[in-house]
């Protein structure tokens, strides 16, 4: 889950209404299916699994593609919708001017102690961002829910198939969104929120998928099929959230509409998986009869992999690269306001500006790329992104450390999920890229805390130099300590079965 959007920040994007960006949505549609219908031919997957049907396999990322997409767009909606979403609460159970006795609420108490947690700074923190820190501790704890629940829904896949897991997860996602629709109180609106962080499986699940249907030498480019599901549904799915959100139809809840568009297309992803994805758990599949298999080799076990990079390690790495990158992000909104005084709408220029570039990326630089080297390409990008938000003091170089982040967003955590599952045998996969998730999901939830505590304590140049020097320690052992899986790299025969890299 790494793209440049904060849960918190306001983003209003009246600029998805004009006719030229209306366009260029419909044309970045028919690019990703294009994109979509290369990396699922033959050609664009190079040599495939031997036990998967080619056409079977280009069903299925198809599908993976789609149903992805729908439910990422689903799920972005709300992401600009946060402010105005909780500032419609706080006004209906935490009303400012006294008009009305306050009862005790849950956002009552829960704006009681981040009053509490403003106080013991030593800058002074205006109250407009009220919200948005509010915005980011629901943010960060749907991250951490997701760290519970990533590793036990990958086991469960492993266990009962990725079919079977995905529509259990997607039933969740269902439950979370309705009760978005019904929330008329905040407690109905968390409600939603801890369901939805509990049951969100579909990333993990379309990865652990991909693996399934791919080799080693074309894993890469299938893992950027899912990266360039990220960036399309990030730059677009926040602005149509936020013109949703413009259409009143239930004065109980304002943001109804939006809500209802995200149950439908929730609803409808579940429905297309249901009767288009067939499974594809080898355990359960087999590409052979197995009588046939007993005759002809044993059945292979989680210990028959010889391992290059230890889970440990690739775990480690993704853990502490979001410590430091979802804090770096969640700081962009405080740091543009206080430097060039930006907009909500400005925000969202930027932040669209930097999902364009992210998709663009993925879908004609990343899918190429080796994974470790599209790893270490990344954290360096990122390394420079912290260098130049510690200094800069124009907009051409925020947009300059914008195109950095842009890179990182394109390149880390598809690397870094393609190498894991690299690291896994068929039977563990699911749970090995969910126990990855479930560590990126922990950096996800304590970054932003981490890091903009010390950037009200100590400053934005303190803050940025502190997250330079722990990203060079993640570019320390992108490059010091990941190797490269030997059947991670496209090969072609020379003579004597001799291979040689291309």
């Amino acid at each position: 889950m790494s793209h440049i959007l904060v849960p918190g920040s306001s983003i209003d994007m009246p600029w998805l209404k004009e006719t030229g960006h209306l366009i260029l949505w419909r044309q970045s549609l028919r690019c990703a299916r294009r994109f979509a219908d290369l990396i699922a031919t033959p050609f664009g997957l190079s040599i495939m699994a031997s036990a998967v049907d080619p056409r079977t396999r280009k069903r299925v990322l198809r599908v993976i593609f789609v149903s992805l997409l729908l439910d990422l767009v689903s799920f972005t909606f709300i992401l600009p919708l946060f402010p105005k979403l909780l500032e419609f609460y706080r006004n209906a159970e935490v009303p400012e001017d006294g008009s009305e006795p306050q009862t005790k609420t849950l956002l009552a108490s829960v704006l009681g102690y981040l009053n509490a947690y403003k106080a013991a700074f030593a800058r002074p923190i205006d109250s407009r961002y009220d919200i948005v820190l509010l915005g980011g501790a629901l943010g960060s704890l749907f991250s951490l829910l997701q760290a519970i629940a990533s590793p036990i829904i990958g086991h469960l896949s492993d266990k009962y198939g990725r079919r079977t897991a995905l529509l259990a997860s997607m039933a969740g996602n269902i439950l979370s969104v309705l009760l978005w629709v019904m929330a008329v109180d905040f407690r109905t609106f968390l409600a939603s929120r801890i369901v939805g962080g509990l049951s969100e499986g579909n990333v993990q699940l379309a990865t652990a998928i991909a693996t399934d249907i791919s080799d080693a030498s074309s894993r890469g480019s299938t893992m950027a099929l899912i990266g360039a599901c990220f960036s399309i549904a990030f730059t677009f799915g926040p602005a149509l959230g936020a013109w949703l959100s413009s259409i009143a139809t239930v004065a109980a809840n304002p943001f109804a509409t939006a809500a209802g568009v995200s149950l439908a297309l929730i609803v409808t992803e579940t429905v297309y998986l249901y009767f288009c994805l067939p499974e594809t758990l080898p355990a359960l599949t087999g590409g052979t009869k197995p009588t046939e298999a007993k005759k002809t080799q044993p059945t292979p076990t989680p210990t028959s992999i010889k391992r290059t990079n230890s889970h440990t390690l690739l775990n480690t790495t993704h853990f502490l690269f979001l410590l430091f990158f979802s804090g770096m992000e969640f700081s962009l909104p405080f740091m543009t306001w206080d430097l060039f005084r930006y907009t909500s709408s400005h925000n969202g220029r930027l932040l669209g500006y930097v999902g364009l570039v992210a998709s663009i990326l993925q879908g004609g630089v990343t899918r190429r790329l080796h994974p470790l080297l599209s790893v270490r390409i990344g954290v360096g990008a990122c390394l420079v992104a912290f260098a130049l938000l510690a200094r800069v003091q124009t907009v051409g170089g925020l947009y300059l450390a914008a195109t950095c982040l842009a890179a990182t967003s394109a390149t880390v955590v598809t690397g870094l999920n393609a190498l894991s599952s690299f690291e896994a045998s068929e039977g563990e996969r699911g749970g090995k890229l969910g126990v990855l998730r479930s560590w990126g999901q922990l950096g996800r939830g304590l970054g932003p805390v981490l890091f903009t505590s010390v950037y009200w304590w100590a400053g934005r140049e303190t803050a940025y130099v502190m997250g330079s020097v722990g990203m060079a320690g993640v570019a320390a052992m992108a490059v010091g300590g990941l190797r490269t899986p030997p059947g991670s790299v496209k090969t072609k025969v020379g003579k004597e079965g001799d291979k040689k890299e291309l």
